[in-house]
């Protein structure tokens, strides 16, 4: 087998107080104006924020806390000239995955020239997507995160429009974090429904992995098969208010979910029954702000499955294997998708979700649809295209 492995330099402290090593990761990148970045719940009812600004001293340089669900755009420009206007030479992002993808975007904009809507990638009609060349040095970005999220350290972020058109997107290498800190008491003060929805994400990811084991390399196949051990044995446990090891568990399946994809793996385009939850996920939830990427995700896959199994039957007999069904069952469509909907839909042990996502419009669907087409880690060959009636078809069965 040919692959390639790319290992991006970042420390991970994890447990008690792991916040404490916040002062010699900013030692180690001889920052001294450090900006942070946050949502106003954690500003507001946590002590996370406060316990940053002791640690840092005469270095804390400001904060940014009004940073919204998904990351508007207008929210990271406001946050980005606050930044630059402070002398910002470090950010530090404690939050969830939006104030994390955020935080990588704010990092771009202090970096580069321009207007950041034009760093984005383009799609131009009839062709590939384009992502732009982003040169110039970023500032270091230490990352706090109080859920579990693939976001915490990436290279690609997404924001959300305004008036609710195809989300932007961005891609610099330079601003993957240098540090991550999974400290106990930050992962603690999450609301535990919060954590069972970002939880719920990186599950989703993981039983999306599951179903493309037998065509990674070595590498890719062993954050796959231990991710989702992590999150399937974690999910279950994100609603303890005292079980910070169920949370710390699902960071480091999302951790590997970053690894996979260093080490060679594709895991947006994993495979056709992936790249639609998560094309149509995209263009729902960062429309509806009712949705979360959790949720959203876990309603369209049974649907996704029973339009797309024929483009997909490895990975659906994968998946069914996962899920602990016999060879026999796991090569039959009906039962893979009638074990999914019992994880996703069905009474305890399952979550019991409800099988269709509230608040979506017509105007919605058609939205959702149109960013699906336009969404470069799903669709690099713009191949979603060939299917709009399936895609349609899932909307309406599931909105």
């Amino acid at each position: 087998m040919t692959f390639t492995s790319i290992a991006t330099p970042v420390r991970v402290h994890a447990g008690d107080d792991a916040l404490a090593r916040l002062p010699q990761e900013v030692d180690r990148c001889q920052a001294t104006r450090v900006y942070v970045l946050c949502s106003n719940s954690v500003a507001t009812r946590s002590p996370l924020l406060d316990r940053i600004r002791a640690l840092l001293g005469h270095r804390f340089a400001g904060a940014y806390t009004r940073l919204r669900k998904d990351a508007p755009l207008e929210d990271v420009q406001a946050a980005a000239a606050d930044a630059k206007a402070c002398g910002a030479d470090l950010l530090v992002a404690a939050g969830a995955g939006s104030v994390l993808k955020a935080a990588r975007v704010v990092a771009i904009a202090l970096g580069e020239p321009g207007v950041l809507i034009d760093l984005a990638t383009r799609y131009p009609a009839g062709g590939a997507p384009v992502s732009p060349r982003l040169n110039a040095p970023k500032p270091p970005i230490i990352n706090v995160p109080t859920v579990a999220s693939s976001a915490q350290c990436r290279a690609g972020s997404a924001l959300r429009r305004a008036d609710g058109g195809a989300r932007l997107e961005f891609f610099d290498p330079k601003t993957r974090p240098v540090a991550i800190l999974w400290d106990r008491a930050a992962l603690l003060s999450a609301p535990p429904e919060l954590s069972l929805s970002t939880g719920l994400a990186v599950y989703w990811r993981a039983l999306m992995n599951r179903g493309a084991i037998d065509q990674a390399n070595p590498l890719v196949c062993a954050s796959r098969l231990h991710g989702f051990t992590l999150a399937a044995s974690a999910l279950p446990r994100m609603t303890d208010p005292e079980d910070a090891q169920a949370r710390l568990d699902m960071c480091a399946a999302a951790l590997l979910q970053n690894r996979d994809e260093d080490d060679g793996g594709r895991p947006f385009d994993a495979h056709w029954i992936a790249r639609v939850v998560y094309a149509l996920g995209a263009g729902l939830f960062n429309r509806v702000p009712t949705l979360d990427q959790g949720r959203t995700h876990a309603v369209l896959t049974s649907a996704t499955m029973r339009h797309f199994a024929d483009q997909a039957p490895d990975a659906v007999d994968q998946i069914g294997q996962a899920l602990g069904l016999a060879p026999e069952q796991s090569r039959q469509p009906h039962a893979v998708i009638e074990a999914v909907e019992q994880v996703f839909h069905g009474p305890a042990p399952g979550l019991g979700l409800p099988r269709r996502l509230p608040d979506v419009t017509d105007a919605d669907r058609e939205a959702a649809l149109a960013a699906a087409l336009c969404n470069f880690n799903a669709d690099r060959a713009r191949t979603l295209q060939l299917h709009e009636s399936r895609l349609r078809a899932i909307l309406r069965e599931t909105t």
